[in-house]
């Protein structure tokens, strides 16, 4: 009996002339993997998004590769039909083309994710050359690139069209199967469409991307740290949580659970 057909970097580099929409997550555990996995999403994205949701930094900086790794690892156990690609933290490939091979490779061969992602357009276009050159599939990011937050002042939604167009275009030519656009205005988006072909993953940037990414725990209401405008809670499983562990901690010291159910003769 054959289980579902993977998603392969073929199928998003395709997805744009099928006029296919992609759906893409966060995941940074096996546990969550599996039930995205089996939900149906086409990528589960393993971003350094963990830095603030699992380990409570206020920016993604402080990831390392070795960590990234570890939790990739996870995701890919949990994971039967999604594309699995890893984000390559801060200063592991901005230092030039040959700390990125290192680190890609590393990645792969370790974590067996199928791709990685790196942030940058125009100063980035040698790195994803060098990259993909080497048979390694990379998926770029442009718009509000997380690890670019302090030059940027904060999280700012970007609007230098002239930049931004200039920047897609560097991340086609350096061989990228797709790219990740985050915060950037639908009208911008739209004029960026119209000078690439490699499928637009969107976050923050409007329907007209090919595809959407959001964080699970923010799509999931488990995050209340920040509530970007872009964000739509599916669920408000937080409040579902609190309101178990509230009712779990009654009912031990009311002597209530374990009950008889619950227990060996």
């Amino acid at each position: 009996m054959t289980g579902p057909k993977p998603v392969t970097v073929n199928d998003f580099r395709l997805a744009r002339s099928r006029n296919q929409r992609l759906g893409v997550l966060t995941a940074y555990d096996y546990s969550m993997a599996k039930l995205l996995d089996a939900a149906g999403v086409d990528a589960i994205l393993v971003g350094d998004s963990l830095g603030m949701v699992l380990q409570g930094h206020p920016t993604s900086l402080p990831v390392t590769l070795d960590e990234m790794i570890y939790h990739t690892k996870c995701v890919v156990r949990g994971t039967k039909r999604a594309m699995v690609i890893t984000d390559l933290p801060f200063m592991t490939y901005q230092l030039g083309p040959m700390q990125a091979l290192e680190s890609a490779g590393r990645v792969l061969k370790e974590s067996g994710a199928n791709a990685v992602k790196l942030e940058g357009g125009v100063r980035s276009r040698e790195i994803i050359a060098a990259v993909v050159g080497s048979d390694i599939p990379v998926m770029g990011h442009i718009g509000l690139t997380p690890q670019s937050v302090q030059g940027f002042g904060g999280f700012r939604v970007q609007r230098d069209a002239e930049k931004l167009i200039a920047d897609a275009k560097a991340v086609e030519e350096g061989g990228a199967f797709a790219m990740v656009v985050e915060c950037v205005p639908a009208e911008i988006v739209r004029k960026i469409r119209e000078v690439t072909t490699i499928p637009l993953i969107g976050i923050g940037a409007g329907p007209e991307c090919d595809g959407q990414v959001l964080v699970i725990q923010d799509m999931l209401g488990l995050y209340g740290d920040l509530a970007p405008k872009f964000v739509k809670k599916y669920a408000q499983l937080g409040e579902q949580i609190t309101l178990a562990v509230q009712q779990y901690c009654r009912e031990v010291k009311d002597g209530l659970f374990p009950a008889e159910e619950h227990t060996f003769h």
